[in-house]
């Protein structure tokens, strides 16, 4: 199945998003852990431009001292590498530092992991074919219109 999408589904897919985000902002604000806090976490930032401050809900999984998150949003041109942002993370509040991963092989081997913990993700990745498997001229086009891995380095220097 091609998983590509024409602009009118890009957009519609994206309203559908920002109408899902506001009430998954105030499930995955609360200072406790739910169901959904094992996959989706809060991501504080200020805008680039706008100075306003947002609160993206994304998902993540677990990669041994550090969390990855697919950067395929608007949201992550505003991180800036090793400026430290704020994560709602599993009902606790707490401090990172982005970096984008854009190497493509190092990207297709963090989707494999991404993948095998969450093979949910894949729905949200338009190049991730339904059997699992990535499609690599796919993820190459993704690479060069600005797709990346964000892969988050916690700060243990700070609360």
């Amino acid at each position: 199945m091609d998983t590509t999408m024409v602009p009118a589904q890009a957009e519609r897919r994206a309203r559908m998003m920002r109408r899902i985000n506001v009430p998954m902002r105030a499930i995955l604000s609360l200072p406790f852990a739910t169901p959904l806090s094992g996959r989706l976490m809060l991501v504080s930032y200020t805008g680039r431009r706008t100075g306003r401050a947002y609160r993206q809900p994304v998902s993540y999984v677990r990669d041994g001292d550090t969390v990855l998150t697919p950067g395929g949003g608007k949201w992550k041109l505003s991180l800036r590498s090793g400026e430290s942002v704020r994560l709602h993370l599993r009902g606790r509040d707490v401090v990172a530092r982005p970096e984008s991963v854009r190497d493509f092989d190092h990207v297709q081997r963090l989707l494999g992991v991404m993948l095998a913990s969450n093979p949910r993700l894949g729905s949200f990745v338009p190049f991730v074919e339904q059997d699992g498997t990535i499609e690599p001229g796919k993820l190459q086009m993704a690479l060069d219109h600005g797709f990346c891995i964000v892969r988050w380095h916690f700060d243990r220097s700070r609360p």
